[in-house]
């Protein structure tokens, strides 16, 4: 274990950044593509149910976001420091946060699935159900429920072995349960024709199988950091204080991308399930490209964390500008893609002329928008990696709350649906001018390396 520890500590301190960061990413886009065709193909499955099935879905989205903000606040909280304390060559405070934040994350799954159950026709409504959508909604969800805790902490643990710089390990749980769900999307819906209720056993199935999975990783000495009960007894209330405070921002973001769908879902019901499944269809579509680039930051976040504890300061600054150039590659040709294909992408999801009205122009608005991301999203991974909790809060609330939650009730009071369409894509090119000065700040104060670099 000595020498797999001291070899990892090696690659992540002197190998060039570059083919790090292209052989951590190449895993995390991989399981975030396998992710996202999962979430299209359960899509187009739902789809041919009708379009009030098809908006089932994208208010359980909206639920599903909030999974993802616990999971990946005690993930990337814990991530962060395991990451940091593994630069330092300290295992056993690595694997004391790890344990915890893998503990945490399960309990705060199983509360939030408890609280669901007891006001389960209240949350599908608050999440922007309509009445059509309601009842596949409930029928969806409940599955979802019961999967909660293993789904939270599941994003925690792929977290924690990214930021160990053991991303392919994350990549077999992730894909395999993708992978599993797209064939339990097809046995249970087209074969046995159980409809709604399939898509939703599928995904609790696959859900727990790809946990399991994840969980074998540590259990079976594949990592550097350990999970076990007896580090719980070792740790202190400060250390859970400290993982919160580390992944709030991501619990933030997450939060907040929760609260917007939901919104955007209740501004969109005003025009129909139409409205409400379109723009589901556009976020789906949107984020599949976009999970590239945000691999590649997945990619560029453990080489920020390892780096900025080992006192490799330069090394954090040559992955920052590394992360920035190639995600902008990959976002300008996806918005090209987007762009052109806009109309016959929706209508394979959804072939309904209203759907379409909706979604084609809204999809073209935010791939075009989408070319300001970036800068803005690598400079968030960046202060969180570090530790620099202040600066990855307050950029973690800009883009989905700051800025798109005004400009949506705003443009929708004011616009309508044009304006709903608009308020995402205007939130993206905002969120450029807000981070530039958090990068100038950062790599001012960057302190030189401790030591030379190899």
């Amino acid at each position: 274990m000595a020498d797999q520890n001291d070899t990892q500590y090696v690659r992540m301190t002197q190998e060039p950044v570059s083919k790090l960061i292209v052989s951590l990413a190449i895993p995390a886009i991989l399981s975030m593509l396998i992710t996202s065709v999962y979430n299209l193909v359960d899509t187009a499955f739902v789809g041919e149910l009708g379009t009030s099935a098809s908006g089932a879905t994208g208010v359980v989205f909206g639920f599903m976001s909030i999974i993802q903000a616990f999971g990946f606040m005690f993930g990337q909280g814990a991530g962060s420091i395991v990451s940091r304390a593994l630069g330092q060559k300290d295992q056993k405070r690595a694997s004391i946060h790890a344990s915890l934040g893998v503990t945490a994350a399960f309990l705060s799954g199983l509360a939030i699935a408890l609280l669901c159950v007891l006001q389960l026709d209240r949350t599908v409504y608050l999440l922007g159900s309509t009445p059509t959508i309601a009842p596949y909604a409930k029928t969806y969800i409940s599955f979802i429920l019961l999967a909660t805790p293993f789904m939270c902490s599941s994003f925690a643990l792929n977290n924690i072995l990214r930021y160990e710089g053991k991303a392919v390990l994350g990549t077999i749980g992730m894909a395999v349960g993708a992978l599993l769900n797209i064939v339990g999307d097809f046995v249970f819906m087209p074969v046995l024709g159980l409809g709604i209720f399939g898509a939703g056993l599928s995904t609790a199935i696959s859900e727990i199988v790809g946990w399991a999975i994840l969980l074998s990783m540590f259990l079976r000495g594949k990592t550097s950091t350990k999970l076990s009960l007896s580090y719980l007894r070792s740790s202190r209330p400060l250390f859970l204080a400290d993982i919160a405070a580390t992944g709030f921002p991501s619990l933030l973001r997450q939060a907040l991308n929760s609260i917007a769908t939901v919104l955007l879902n209740g501004c969109c019901a005003m025009y129909g399930d139409a409205a409400v499944a379109g723009m589901s269809i556009v976020s789906r579509v949107v984020f599949f490209v976009f999970s590239i680039s945000l691999g590649i930051g997945q990619g560029f976040q453990p080489v920020a964390a390892f780096n900025y504890g080992a006192g490799k300061y330069k090394r954090v600054k040559d992955a920052f500008w590394f992360t920035c150039i190639i995600s902008q590659v990959v976002i300008v040709i996806g918005a090209i893609v987007l762009f052109v294909g806009a109309e016959p992408i929706i209508a394979r999801f959804r072939d309904d002329p209203a759907v379409l009205d909706v979604g084609v122009r809204a999809l073209r608005l935010q791939v075009l928008a989408s070319l300001a991301l970036p800068l803005s999203v690598t400079c968030e991974m960046l202060y969180q990696s570090c530790g620099l909790r202040g600066g990855a809060t307050v950029l973690s609330a800009t883009r989905n709350g700051l800025l798109f939650i005004p400009l949506l009730l705003l443009l929708s009071a004011t616009r309508g649906l044009a304006g709903i369409q608009e308020a995402q894509p205007l939130s993206f090119v905002l969120a450029l001018p807000v981070s530039i000065p958090f990068i100038v700040r950062f790599f001012r104060r960057l302190p030189t390396d401790a030591v030379e670099p190899d």
